[in-house]
């Protein structure tokens, strides 16, 4: 689950992070009052959505008055913000977070993540804050430092110091720095969070060390612990498919491909898209309906998968387990005769009750196409969608 900057802040700000003062608005002249409110002659407006490189796609102005506050959040508020991840359509915007300017010196980059090859979280500290992280590792890698956090013991102070030294840290903001990375750690910890990142981390002249941005994701497993959390959740900055699916317990992803794909286990579906992009084809989605799925949740998987316009065919393949083929089957049948389904069908069964399976499927009159193995479902959905390609040209 991701959340806003704002909400970021007021996290942070609630594990002893220091940030700029600000106000969350959603229309033009509540802009204008929160400068005033904030009573400095330098603000920032910035908009509020889970997407970064705001400030590239002009989703950040900074402004010197109330009137220059409410026109920056006038052109702001409403308009789709395209940035390089938010895709060509870009994302509309509903809130800005209008901030109080700093007197910045230096800006650092921050952030805590989940380390596979340490199996551990790991503080990754860099003197280049304001790039974009990916940007550094590819041409400065030496300028990013990382510190492995036990996760018995957590963040040690001897860590923080190592890497305030690293980054040329010195007097009050060596020591502030240290104050930040311990409570990030802390908040990392204590709110299950994938990724806790600040860029940028600013030193001001003053010697403060503060958050002028955050980004923050939660793993979906350890909000049950966090009810404050989850009522951050933004609905609208979410596919409304994903939002469906995770209300009837399915694992959905939306992706930019044509071949829908319903698959029992993460790990097969990984492969089931895998297969499909090596055919020559491009995956609609990454879709779990889990080990024990109903028949319900299989008509609802169907639903989901239809709703998107530019799936041409859908690709079924279950490993029956716990989730046995008959089940899985049945389910399939019916949801073709609830949706009425208008694109081809590939369903490839294998596993626990598949004869019982593939015979449910064979007397239920339905047009599909069924396959023995991975590799010939994913070749005949994707010859089913060029199929339906070159009808469409001739047409």
């Amino acid at each position: 689950m991701k959340i806003h900057e704002y909400q970021a802040k007021e996290v942070m700000a609630r594990f002893g992070v220091a940030v700029p003062e600000g106000r969350v608005v959603s229309a033009p002249e509540e802009a204008r009052k929160a400068y005033d409110e904030l009573s400095t002659e330098l603000c920032v407006v910035k908009a509020q959505i889970h997407a970064g490189g705001r400030g590239k796609g002009g989703g950040v102005k900074l402004v010197r008055s109330a009137d220059e506050a409410q026109d920056a959040a006038a052109a702001i508020l409403g308009k789709a913000l395209i940035t390089h991840q938010t895709g060509p359509e870009g994302k509309v915007v509903n809130k800005v977070w209008v901030e109080e300017g700093s007197n910045i010196e230096r800006e650092l980059y921050m952030a805590i993540t989940v380390d596979r090859t340490s199996r551990a979280a790991v503080l990754m500290a860099s003197s280049e804050g304001g790039t974009e992280i990916e940007e550094v590792a590819e041409k400065t890698p030496e300028k990013i430092f990382k510190e492995v956090i036990d996760p018995g013991f957590g963040l040690q102070g001897y860590q923080a110091r190592k890497l305030a030294f690293k980054l040329g840290l010195a007097g009050a903001s060596f020591k502030n720095a240290i104050k930040v990375m311990m409570n990030l750690a802390r908040l990392f910890d204590e709110l299950d969070c994938s990724i806790a990142e600040i860029n940028p981390l600013v030193v001001t002249k003053e010697g403060q060390v503060l958050a002028l941005d955050g980004k923050m994701n939660f793993d979906d497993n350890g909000l049950f612990r966090h009810p404050e959390i989850v009522e951050y959740r933004d609905l609208t900055e979410e596919d409304p498919k994903e939002v469906v699916a995770s209300e009837q317990d399915l694992s959905y992803i939306a992706l930019d491909g044509n071949i829908g794909c319903m698959v029992n286990g993460a790990g097969l579906a990984m492969s089931t898209m895998d297969v499909i992009k090596l055919e020559g084809g491009q995956p609609a989605n990454f879709l779990d309906v889990g080990g024990s799925v109903t028949k319900e949740q299989v008509v609802e998987a169907f639903k989901i998968l239809i709703s998107d316009q530019h799936v041409k065919a859908i690709l079924v393949n279950i490993f029956g387990g716990i989730a046995k083929c008959d089940v899985i089957a049945q389910g399939v049948v019916d949801a073709v005769k609830e949706v009425h389904l208008e694109v081809p069908l590939v369903v490839r069964l294998e596993g626990t009750n598949v004869e019982k399976g593939r015979e449910i499927l064979a007397q239920s009159g339905l047009d599909l196409i069924t396959a023995s193995s991975l590799d010939e479902a994913a070749e005949k959905a994707v010859k089913a969608v060029r199929g339906l390609e070159k009808g469409l040209e001739k047409g």
